[in-house]
């Protein structure tokens, strides 16, 4: 009797001791992005904001048990280092990776990632994609080890042709994307929605340019205002978004911007007031909408790093996977991913689902357009749209509403022929 108890009693705490471990575990997630080159001020500012919600997320004891851990990689904007530090975090034990700024970067991690799971069954590695949209991830390209928390450009593409296409006096677009796999799908995507939705629209210029290369776009602009075009797509960002737009300004080319990343870093001051009631940008969230659940979250983010908050998918993603850690009781990466396929999450701005079929994240969209605030910082200022509460880098603009795209709208089929490995 007693070495029967004594043996239970044993038996108990060895599973109390493996349970106190697990919770007491610490989830590394890799961060492959730039934080050197052209476009070190996008990732440091997409690292501030991780850090900000795993912070949340840790305080709240979200997962159940494990303390999540960002880790920053620098890929340098390139796809081959981005390998490189794909190895660096899997060597170092690393089992989630994240990234967003490149769908080159995005394809060769997603590639690799696959492969790697495939040799490495029993280490296999979770890459969880917050920004780059190139559709052939979630498509063609499709693995069961990418999810991406972002909308894809066709997607994008779809709500912003919808909306322009009701503007009858648009007549001649202009468009110019980074050449690389998102920016060149952009393009191809713009020019079959406009022939289907307005054939009287002509295209009047189509550049892709070296990404993060060229420093001066007046030659560009010079094009667009010779070629007098009514609005401008463009689906560039970082420095190739603050820098277009600053040389539209400076040679006063009077067309509207229809963009990805107009609210992006640097832009909103780069554009200055001349882009008041030009630049349009579709997002899945922004400071001004109508009610902002994220509004206090906001506020502290940017109080902490004088900084904008910016990626509301951010905290989706770390949320969601949040989520899936505490109702798996594991960090697992297989597990996690089959408990986010399907997923269903009460995201600020409404429901949001991880589509099974494909990994890709479907949740409603805003349009918007960068008009005068109510507010220049913290200060009032005269002549300002009321209902435009918060600026954007203290600049006295701010971005309106002009629609929502609900989520059943912004949802396109796919083509992905998911392989899926056995769950156990």
């Amino acid at each position: 009797m007693f070495k029967q108890t004594f043996g239970a009693l044993a038996a108990g705490a060895i599973l109390g001791l493996a349970a106190s471990a697990a919770s007491a575990q610490t989830v590394k997630i890799g961060y492959i992005d730039p934080l050197s080159g052209p476009f070190a001020n996008v990732g440091e500012a997409g690292l501030k904001q991780f850090q900000f919600v795993i912070d949340d997320i840790n305080a709240r004891n979200l997962t159940g048990g494990p303390k999540l851990e960002i880790v920053p990689l620098d890929n340098k904007g390139t796809p081959q280092e981005s390998l490189n530090q794909l190895k660096v975090a899997i060597d170092r034990g690393m089992r989630f990776v994240t990234q967003g700024n490149g769908s080159g970067a995005a394809l060769a991690i997603s590639d690799a990632v696959a492969k790697h799971n495939e040799r490495n069954p029993g280490q296999s590695v979770l890459y969880l994609n917050y920004a780059a949209v190139d559709p052939d991830l979630t498509n063609s390209k499709c693995n069961f080890w990418h999810f991406r928390f972002d909308v894809n450009a066709d997607m994008k593409m779809e709500a912003l042709t919808t909306y322009l296409a009701k503007d009858q006096g648009i007549k001649k677009v202009y468009l110019i994307h980074q050449n690389y796999a998102f920016g060149q799908q952009n393009s191809r995507i713009a020019k079959e929605l406009l022939a289907r939705k307005r054939p009287d629209i002509q295209i009047v210029g189509d550049d892709l340019h070296p990404i993060g290369q060229v420093k001066d776009f007046s030659p560009y602009v010079a094009k667009m205002k010779a070629a007098n075009a009514d609005i401008v797509i463009t689906g560039n960002w970082g420095n190739d978004m603050s820098l277009l737009i600053k040389a539209a300004k400076d040679a006063n080319y009077n067309g509207a911007f229809y963009t990805y990343y107009a609210g992006g870093l640097g832009t909103p001051t780069a554009m200055g007031e001349a882009a008041a009631g030009k630049v349009k940008q579709i997002t899945e969230w922004h400071a001004n909408i109508a009610p902002n659940k994220t509004e206090k979250f906001a506020n502290e983010f940017e109080k902490k790093y004088k900084l904008d908050f910016y990626y509301l998918r951010v905290n989706t993603m770390m949320y969601m996977l949040a989520d899936a850690i505490k109702k798996e009781k594991s960090a697992e990466p297989l597990k996690v991913a089959f408990a986010l396929e399907g997923m269903k999450f009460a995201s600020d701005t409404g429901e949001v689902e991880m589509r099974a079929s494909d990994h890709q994240i479907i949740n409603p969209m805003y349009i918007s357009t960068i008009v005068k605030a109510a507010n220049k910082g913290d200060k009032p200022q005269a002549g300002g749209d009321k209902s435009v509460k918060y600026d954007q880098e203290d600049t006295g603009l701010g971005f309106k509403t002009d629609a929502r795209i609900e989520a059943y709208v912004v949802s396109q089929p796919t083509s992905c022929q998911m392989k899926r490995p056995p769950k156990s």
